[in-house]
């Protein structure tokens, strides 16, 4: 499938086959047949995220998705799990600031199976919701803040990151994961009105793919959601652009034996005009060993890793470099070079043979991606969440493909300047007094 994927990429347009269309209540449903192995995909994007969360609930959309596999009257218990892995299919989910996305892998004899249970829990969820449920998984979450963040080396970056970008009320101002205290304040009527707020047919989009029948799949998707009703959303406000950080320089203290530097800036949204150009900048200066901030510090002796990236989201991006010194070297001399490479690439375009590496890169690594059939279901129901059609795989690799040195110069001049960054460092903890007997 990647060597025709890769073919037609260079020969002309790259595209998923697909069909669109919408039910009376509102569900998009996408369509994508592909017979080259025996297995279907159905991957359901819900459009809430952590930026839809009220003040004083954070974390509620991470923690519905754990509470979407507590079970319905029809499925109690783990019964949505017990189902289709005793017939050989799996499940997961996720949670961002703009989606929660659930898919169901498997033979195809589960698809109508599949389609019944998503259709299920999307009815039933919230009226089966107990103070039992809301519990065990609010305590999961809190474990996984606690694995994820707090006691993880450097996890705490991102919890900070959030308010040192994002101004007070602002949709991306708290984690995805949330705080303590707002899973602990939550209630069960808390939860049944986020989810019939947001868990709806006309705030979701569906994609069924692989090897199925699409006349029969048609009326399995009209029987078992045609029926589910439609329901006004709440009104969604888009923030007022956001270009400079709330916190110029914050500092974390930790259990690690290096100090880390974090560099972030804001960036243009996901698919929006320069987001490409951003990506591909993230790529020359920190992708693989023949990256320009590889080469300078950690071939130089300078760091032990780096890592820099491009992250769009519906509201803006967030553009960041990570630095760990070696030994002896300090955060401020890593910066002071960091500094340095983005006023040489500000100032002088890549070279051709940058940019030759670096578009080569993009194009493999996009249909490397788009192998799995469940990468692909998922990519036209982020395509579709947002740019509002599943039919842009060729127009995203074209963006790339005609990305011009001088923009990505640009770019870097545009949104990367020092007085635009929030800097958070890391500092070891200091070592433990040892007391001394007397």
């Amino acid at each position: 499938m990647l060597a025709l994927l890769l073919t037609a990429a260079w020969a002309s347009e790259p595209k998923i086959p697909f069909e669109r269309y919408e039910l009376s209540n509102g569900l998009q449903v996408i369509l994508m047949e592909d017979h080259h192995l025996p297995q279907v995909v159905v991957d359901t994007w819900y459009r809430v995220g952590s930026k839809d969360e009220v003040p004083g609930r954070s974390g509620f959309a991470h923690l519905f998705e754990h509470l979407m596999f507590m079970g319905t009257f029809r499925l109690p218990g783990s019964g949505f799990d017990k189902l289709m892995e005793a017939q050989g299919g799996w499940n997961n989910a996720w949670t961002m600031e703009d989606a929660t996305n659930y898919y169901d892998v498997g033979p195809p004899n589960l698809l109508e199976t599949f389609l019944w249970m998503e259709a299920d829990r999307m009815q039933q969820l919230g009226e089966a919701m107990t103070k039992e449920k809301l519990d065990l998984q609010r305590d999961v979450v809190r474990n996984e803040r606690r694995q994820s963040n707090e006691d993880r080396p450097y996890g705490m970056v991102e919890i900070e990151l959030t308010t040192a970008m994002f101004p007070p009320a602002h949709p991306y101002e708290h984690s995805v994961i949330g705080s303590h205290a707002d899973l602990e304040a939550a209630s069960v009527e808390d939860v049944q009105g986020f989810f019939s707020s947001w868990y709806v047919p006309n705030n979701a989009s569906l994609v069924v793919a692989g090897d199925f029948d699409p006349v029969t799949t048609r009326a399995w998707v009209e029987q078992y959601f045609g029926t589910l009703a439609r329901r006004d959303l709440p009104a969604r406000t888009a923030p007022a652009p956001t270009t400079r950080p709330q916190k110029a320089s914050v500092t974390i203290t930790d259990q690690v034996d290096f100090p880390q530097l974090n560099l972030f800036w804001h960036s243009p949204a996901k698919f929006e005009t320069g987001d490409a150009e951003m990506q591909l900048v993230a790529d020359l200066l920190g992708a693989g060993e023949s990256s320009r901030l590889y080469r300078r510090l950690v071939d130089g002796g300078f760091a032990q890793e780096v890592d820099v990236f491009q992250y769009g989201l519906q509201y803006g991006g967030v553009f960041g470099v990570s630095v760990i010194p070696m030994a002896g070297v300090s955060v401020e001399k890593i910066e002071g070079m960091v500094t340095e490479e983005l006023l040489l690439l500000a100032n002088a375009p890549p070279t051709p043979q940058e940019m030759e590496r670096l578009r080569n890169q993009h194009a493999i690594g996009t249909f490397e991606e788009l192998e799995p059939l469940q990468n692909r279901a998922e990519s036209l129901n982020r395509y579709w969440a947002y740019t509002g059609t599943p039919d842009w795989l060729g127009k995203d690799v074209a963006r790339f493909a005609a990305a011009k040195p001088e923009a990505l110069s640009a770019a870097v001049a545009a949104w990367l300047k020092a007085d635009l960054a929030s800097r958070i460092v890391v500092t070891p903890e200091p070592p433990a007094a040892v007391e001394v007997k007397q």
